[in-house]
């Protein structure tokens, strides 16, 4: 059944306190929450409107129902398609992120390696029944996931279990009957402090002696035994001049103190070749998300570097022009790297040194090439685009007068008549447009925000790595040595 935005600000009500804010302990339905909360509330009510069926719902293969695309299993690839699509429509909603694509990604990734585990252990496992129990679960209430996937790491040097101190990833600390204890920290959890369910994965390949940090599960966001520490991003408030939406993020240090997980929420235990092929399996899937949010970004980027040209009445210089295509050059050549990705996507996983090769029970998976092509793209123009954004503006983001300034009346006259620089501009949409530029440009938020935009899904360095060691190199090396009549 399709949850409304009510109902999921009620449920997140419900659930017990194991939240820290800023050395207090707080409810997930606190006032300071609630931009992160308005923000991912906007995807229950854009699925509630007729005209956006298509796009943000989908028919669930287990069970025929209809559902949010956000807990689908991509079938073929206009379901990787129609995710992008939605992606970029609902960023461009609420001007970035709309905090609800780990989850889609997590359970695409868990999905597809369950049952693989399965498939190694010859039946002494039930991951994929038990994960598919859950899912349908998280289908039919249209619940909120996150995914926990980055450790603390501790010295980088070493390997997992190598470190001085075991807890550096999250690991296995203790089997039982009828569950596991583990133990350790997720950290940089987006929206954890607002989802009803955490999916665990691991971080990084794992070797035989790293089983124990070969983990995956899922559990509600207030499980006894894991403890949120969140930092709360959210945009100054304004009195009289209030944006047209205002946005919000939260990301959460996620420390598991021996925490217990029952069999029927485990996914993965030991096996250590999965452990990396699930966390190589879900920043593939969240890459993808990325050929959709990022490019909404870019549009974003793309409007307010031409309103800042426009109010300052240098929309005609060339110079000016140059840095619009230079935007859009990397805005629709993001998402044509995802469209390819998805027209490509084939239940099939890159193998260093095999190729590709038939994975998972028969769901979809993107282009691991296109998607890394797209993201690493996109994630190395961030802080240009912004030069981009403070090149054209000019200084006047960064010292712009405070609001309660425009309405006094010893000032208001003055400040309306100074503002103007383009006399087609009228005074208080200029103001407005500068006070919305100098959230981006100059606030603490913004400045967080380009940081999630730089490293969100994996560094560019990580594409790198990917692309690098999945592009076959050596058949262009050939190429060239026939072309230049070299004989081997």
């Amino acid at each position: 059944m399709l949850r409304t935005k009510e109902e999921y600000i009620k449920a997140l009500g419900k659930m017990k306190r194991n939240i820290y804010f800023n050395g207090e302990k707080i409810s997930r339905d606190d006032e300071r929450q609630m931009d992160c909360i308005n923000t991912i509330g906007l995807t229950y009510d854009e699925a509630q409107k007729p005209e956006n069926a298509d796009l943000l719902l989908a028919k669930s293969h287990l069970t025929g129902e209809t559902i949010n695309r956000f807990t689908h299993i991509h079938q073929n690839p206009d379901d990787l398609h129609k995710k992008q699509d939605m992606t970029r429509f609902l960023c461009r909603k609420v001007g970035g992120c709309i905090q609800r694509c780990m989850g889609i990604d997590a359970t695409n990734a868990i999905y597809n390696v369950s049952y693989e585990a399965d498939k190694q252990n010859n039946g002494a496992t039930q991951y994929h029944e038990n994960f598919k129990k859950w899912l349908i679960r998280f289908q039919q209430e249209d619940l909120i996931g996150c995914c926990a996937q980055t450790d603390v790491k501790g010295d980088r040097m070493k390997r997992p279990h190598e470190q001085p101190d075991p807890d550096a990833y999250v690991r296995i600390k203790e089997k039982k009957k009828d569950g596991i204890v583990v133990s350790g920290c997720k950290l940089h959890i987006s929206e954890a402090s607002v989802a009803d369910e955490v999916l665990v994965v691991p971080t990084r390949a794992l070797g035989p002696k790293d089983k124990d940090y070969a983990v995956a599960f899922a559990i509600p966001g207030d499980w006894d035994g894991l403890k949120q520490v969140v930092t709360i991003h959210n945009l100054r408030p304004r009195e009289h001049f209030p944006r047209g939406f205002v946005p919000g993020a939260t990301d959460s240090y996620m420390i598991f103190d021996d925490c217990f997980v029952p069999w029927e929420r485990v996914f993965l235990c030991g096996e250590y070749m999965h452990g990396g092929a699930l966390a190589l399996l879900f920043a593939l899937f969240h890459r993808h998300s990325y050929s959709g949010c990022k490019p909404a970004i870019g549009d974003v980027l793309l409007g307010t570097a031409a309103l800042a040209a426009e109010y300052n009445g240098i929309q005609k210089a060339g110079h000016v022009r140059e840095k619009f295509a230079e935007i859009i050059l990397t805005t629709e050549l993001g998402y044509a790297a995802g469209y390819t990705a998805s027209d490509l996507g084939k239940p099939e996983i890159y193998m260093p040194g095999v190729g590709f090769i038939p994975y998972g029970p028969g769901s979809y998976i993107p282009n691991s090439i296109y998607c890394n092509v797209g993201r690493c793209l996109t994630g190395e123009a961030v802080y240009r685009e912004q030069e981009i954004l403070c090149d054209i503006s000019g200084g006047i983001a960064a010292t712009f007068p405070h609001e309660k300034d425009w309405v006094n009346p010893e000032t208001k006259e003055l400040l309306e008549k100074y503002v103007k620089r383009n006399p087609d501009i009228p005074a208080e949409k200029a103001a407005q447009f500068w006070r919305y530029l100098g959230d981006i440009l100059c606030s603490a938020t913004g400045g967080i925000v380009n940081v999630g935009n730089y490293h969100g899904g994996g560094s560019p360095v990580m594409e790198q790595v990917a692309i690098t060691t999945q592009y076959d190199i050596e058949d262009r090396k050939k190429l060239v040595k026939c072309l230049a009549g070299i004989e081997d």
